[in-house]
């Protein structure tokens, strides 16, 4: 038996990130299981609530591996929770696959990176880019200059938002950000937020809420008729998302998180729909993600001939897999530990399925040129 880690959040406003986590991976583990396993080992997959606090988090991290009899860890919990696991991934030397993190530094900071722990998720400097270049474009076209933010009050939050600005910036000089707000994660009531916002008057606003806090944000953004006063940009859009929000507003430029339609790629929309006939729901950024590390796991396994995980640390670094969520169908994991060639874009909303339309693919040459540029202005490389 492989026993398996996973840190994860199951309860409370961002519970989405653990239940979709979890259900890709049972997925794929039943999937690698049906086929014999890993080398030889059936899967067992142990899930644990973290509660999005990082101290707890790390203390059943720690605790799964001493005392749980667990062989590796797949950290599906957010920022605030990866960077606590990661000090114990560090201390404990044991093969981990953070799977919710999207804060840059965690990977791209060689004093921050583990040498055993792989980062199989979006990167906030990935995304930046992209958005900053798409952003730009719409900007320009719409010739709004006055900008606001409203992102989450911790260090996903603010840095990524910080990021993006850069970027932005860097397409688009000539914007001018008027107000921030930065909501506590899980707040249940926005109206502060969402009247500060609308009295600022920006033309537009950028947002990186997630979750059950951004389906709460468009849900009481509608009722103060937010959507009419500003035009609304946003990276983190799912199907879930989607769904909790009783009247979607047309026209909300939005990123891809996972969508069926894109990649347009025949895999990623059978894995899509695979998903959805076992669990009765649509997959998120995150399933996609958790389902990722777990082929980067199995092509890693057959390549190295075991299970072991410090034997497969230097398989994983480098290695390109087939993958339906790659924008060509492939994915790698580059040297940092970080995957790149995953699917990015940009489109806007439409009120009824797809829920996303018009669907312009980022260019990677350009993110990793950018991306190359801003580690070495942050004394990375």
């Amino acid at each position: 038996m492989l026993r398996i880690g996973v840190p994860t959040v199951l309860s409370g406003p961002i519970a989405l990130l653990g239940t979709s986590s979890r259900n890709a991976l049972i997925l794929e583990a039943d999937r690698i299981n049906a086929g014999g396993g890993l080398a030889g080992r059936k899967i067992e997959l142990v899930f644990q609530d973290g509660k999005a606090q990082p101290q707890e988090t790390a203390r059943i991290a720690r605790e799964m591996i001493n005392s749980g009899s667990c062989d590796l860890l797949i950290d599906a919990t957010p920022s605030s929770g990866a960077f606590a696991v990661q000090e114990v991934v560090r201390d404990l030397g044991i093969l981990c696959f953070h799977t919710g993190s999207e804060t840059s530094s965690l990977t791209a900071d060689p004093k921050l990176r583990a040498p055993t722990a792989f980062r199989c998720a979006r990167q906030g400097v990935h995304d930046s880019i992209a958005g900053g270049a798409y952003l730009a474009q719409f900007a320009s076209a719409h010739k709004f200059t006055k900008w606001a933010t409203c992102s989450p009050d911790y260090a996903y939050g603010h840095d990524t938002t910080a990021q993006f600005l850069d970027f932005f910036r860097h397409f688009k000089p000539d914007i001018e950000i008027i107000t921030q707000s930065w909501p506590k994660l899980g707040q249940p009531d926005l109206t502060e937020v969402i009247t500060k916002l609308i009295q600022a008057k920006p033309q537009a606003l950028f947002t990186l809420l997630y979750a059950g806090d951004l389906s709460a944000f468009i849900n009481q953004g509608n009722v103060y008729a937010l959507f009419g006063a500003m035009s609304v940009c946003t990276p983190n859009v799912d199907y879930p998302v989607l769904n909790a929000i009783k009247n979607l507003p047309d026209g909300i430029q939005s990123g891809t998180r996972y969508f069926e339609e894109f990649p347009p790629l025949p895999a990623n929309k059978a894995w899509g729909e695979a998903y959805r006939t076992r669990f009765g729901e649509y997959p998120t950024n995150w399933s996609w993600q958790n389902a990722a590390a777990m082929m980067f796991l199995e092509a890693a396994v057959k390549k190295a001939g075991t299970a072991d995980g410090k034997a497969l640390v230097p398989v994983l670094s480098g290695l390109t897999i087939d993958c339906p969520f790659g924008i060509d169908g492939r994915v790698t994991m580059r040297d940092d530990h970080t995957i790149i060639d995953y699917a990015i874009g940009w489109g806007h909303t439409i009120a009824k399925p797809p829920f996303i339309t018009d669907v312009k693919p980022a260019d990677w040459g350009q993110i990793i040129e950018l991306e190359t540029a801003w580690k070495k202005q942050q004394g990375y490389i």
